[in-house]
Order: C-alpha cells, then structure tokens, then sequence
C-alpha cells in the first residue's frame, strides 16, 4: 500500500468515530406540522422538554397535507404531526415514501358547522361542503349517516367510503368537495361544512361551536411520524417520552381541551385521580 493510501486509510479510520457519534448525539431537530393546533402542541409542550434535554427545536408550519411527508422522507424534517395513520398509509404507500408512525398525539376531532344555520333541520338542495381527499371525506361521510342525512350503501369499508357509496342521500343534500384547508372559509357559501379540527381552531373556530363533533376513535386520531429508518434512534426515543410525559398531559388540559386524549394520556390521567 502506497504512503498516500495509508494516509487517507489512517483518515477516515479515525474520523468514523467521531462521524457516528455524531450521528447518535443529534441536537437539532426540526418539526413539521399542520399550521394551529399541532404545531402549538410542540410549541407549548413538546419543545420545552426537549430543550431541557440539550435539543435545539425548530418548528416548520404547513397549510396542506402533502408537503410535510415529502419535507419528511427528503430530510429536511425529523418529524411530523399533522395526519391519522389511514392518511399516513395510503400516502406513504402510494408515493413510495418510507415513513413510519412513532405515537399518538392529542386530536381535535372533524366536525360540522354552520354559520347559517344553528341546528341540524337541514332542508332539501343545502350545500354541505366535505374535505377532498378520500380519507378525511370517508370520515365526513360517516358523520353524515350517523345524523340521519344519507345512508351508505351495506357493507362499505367505512374508512374507504367515498359519494359513490352514498345509497341513499336522505335529505337530498349537495355534498361539494373541497381541499381541507379551505373549508373554513367554505362557510361563508355553504350551509354546512366539515372541519377537520387543526384547520377549524386555526380559523378562529371552536369545538364547542360545532353542530357534531365526530366520535374520533385511534384510527383517526393525529400522529408523529418519522422516517423508518429512524424509529430507533435515540433522539426519537426522546420525542416519544416527552408525549407521554405528564407535563404534556397538563399542557394539553391547559391549552387543548376538548381534544381527544390518546391512551397513554388516558393511562396518566386515570393515575394521577386514584
């Protein structure tokens, strides 16, 4: 071996430790996630007990659902939260990103509202505008087969659900599908819209304002996601235990209530009333 081989050899030899220890002891994490609610949720909560910890925290907001997954798998995000795991699925799947869910986050269910009306007697050509992507339209489906406006058809996959199910439409309803982001100011039209909750409490909306508030089960409750590859990682390890920690329970009874609490939260909360 040339003198010049063993040199760049003797180089790279004593800068892998360094390389890999400081791959292990990461202190910048940036977070991705939906302008309102979540994104507040790291602010308030989860930010400060990672700085405690020795993190730099920078928080990234979105005003859509596409843009923080690619941010994501590309690198320029650690993590985000934004989405239910039906959405991370199929969007992950069909974009071929390899992205993995980490833990449950507190969630401001979908909802109905109105600025027209203030009850549920809905009259016959009403404009009940929904979310356009099918996931979170399938949700507003179902909310309207619960309150008696349409009827799907038997046996549908309620969290596939889309119009074309729509055996009955009851009420004769007019169902217009817009991008989520916009359906707050969808009121202003529409008798009636869905809310998905991040974007209805960005708006200046109130979960107490809502007609109904959709029975928000795991399936489509929010989530942190990460790259798979870094699931194990000990920086993500951190993250995960400052959700589950009880100073983010309090955080979230402070700032966040009518949320849907996770089961972790449900765990320490059922704890700490013994």
């Amino acid at each position: 071996m040339s003198p010049l081989r063993r040199s760049l050899l003797a180089i790279v030899l004593t800068a892998t430790p360094f390389l890999s220890a400081m791959a292990q002891d990461k202190k910048e994490l940036v977070f991705g996630a939906t302008a309102g609610p979540y994104a507040d949720q790291i602010k308030l909560g989860i930010k400060p007990l990672l700085e405690k910890k020795g993190y730099r925290v920078k928080v990234v907001e979105f005003n859509d659902y596409v843009q923080p997954n690619h941010a994501l798998a590309q690198g320029d995000l650690d993590a985000n939260a934004f989405q239910h795991e039906v959405y991370l699925k199929k969007f992950a799947t069909e974009n071929r990103l390899a992205l993995s869910e980490l833990l449950k986050v507190p969630t401001a269910p979908i909802a109905l509202y109105s600025q027209r009306h203030r009850t549920l007697d809905v009259k016959e050509g009403a404009i009940v505008a929904l979310p356009n992507d099918p996931t979170n339209a399938a949700r507003a489906l179902v909310v309207l087969q619960e309150i008696g406006w349409v009827k799907l058809r038997e046996g549908v996959d309620p969290i596939r659900a889309s119009e074309k199910d729509v055996a009955v439409n009851i009420r004769k309803i007019r169902l217009v599908p817009i991008e989520a982001a916009q359906l707050p100011r969808s009121l202003a039209d529409a008798d009636y819209a869905f809310v998905n909750g991040n974007f209805a409490l960005a708006s200046g909306l109130k979960l107490t304002d809502a007609l109904v508030l959709e029975k928000t089960g795991p399936t489509y409750q929010n989530l942190v996601a990460v790259r798979t590859a870094d699931k194990d990682k000990p920086w993500v390890r951190d993250i995960a235990e400052a959700y589950r920690s009880r100073e983010f329970l309090a955080a979230t009874d402070k700032h966040f209530a009518g949320f849907v609490k996770t089961d972790y939260q449900q765990a320490l909360a059922a704890v700490g009333a013994r």
